[in-house]
């Protein structure tokens, strides 16, 4: 049996976080997901999807999400029975999560991301400030000498067993291989 369910989409509140009588985080977002396709002339519907995480994955999302922030889901689906005020039976599907993850940018401050804002022209200033440093640069010097071995240096000091001068290897680049 197979019960698997991926979703993106936002927030439409904040995260509510809280405890069970054993001290266990549990927390409860709805995610609203349009759908991918709509009629000629209409727009595209939103479904809106209940989503339960527990512990660890609870306390990550309220801590690191907030209204509007898209997510990534991937749990399972569960339905609950309950009954209403009125005594009627009722039925609700949820997603509980297992993983969830950032889609999307990540704004540095609600007020400062300008995704919020009226004005078109915040929405497409200066692209965002890379990711990641760049890689730190090597020394340009070769990592091994083509020249030979000092006189004082045996072959077992070089980092090749059995290899003194590192200029026979060299010649074999020389080699034209026909095809």
């Amino acid at each position: 049996m197979l019960n698997r369910i991926v979703i993106m989409g936002r927030l439409t509140k904040d995260p509510e976080l809280r405890f069970t009588s054993a001290n266990i985080p549990v927390c409860t977002i709805t995610v609203a997901v349009d759908r991918d396709f709509a009629r000629a002339g209409e727009q595209k519907e939103c479904d809106f999807i209940d989503v339960v995480a527990w512990r660890q994955t609870g306390e990550f999302i309220s801590k690191y999400f907030q209204k509007g922030r898209m997510i990534y889901v991937d749990g399972r689906l569960q339905s609950r029975k309950w009954r209403d005020k009125n005594d009627q039976p009722r039925v609700s599907f949820e997603i509980v999560a297992d993983n969830v993850g950032f889609c999307g940018d990540k704004p540095a401050d609600r007020r400062e991301d300008t995704r919020y804002s009226d004005n078109p022209a915040d929405r497409y200033g200066e692209p965002p400030a890379p990711r990641y440093a760049e890689p730190p640069r090597y020394s340009e010097q070769p990592r091994y000498s083509t020249s030979a071995a000092p006189a004082a240096a045996s072959p077992a000091a070089s980092p090749l067993p059995g290899v003194s001068d590192f200029s026979e290897l060299e010649d074999e680049a020389d080699d034209k291989v026909p095809f």
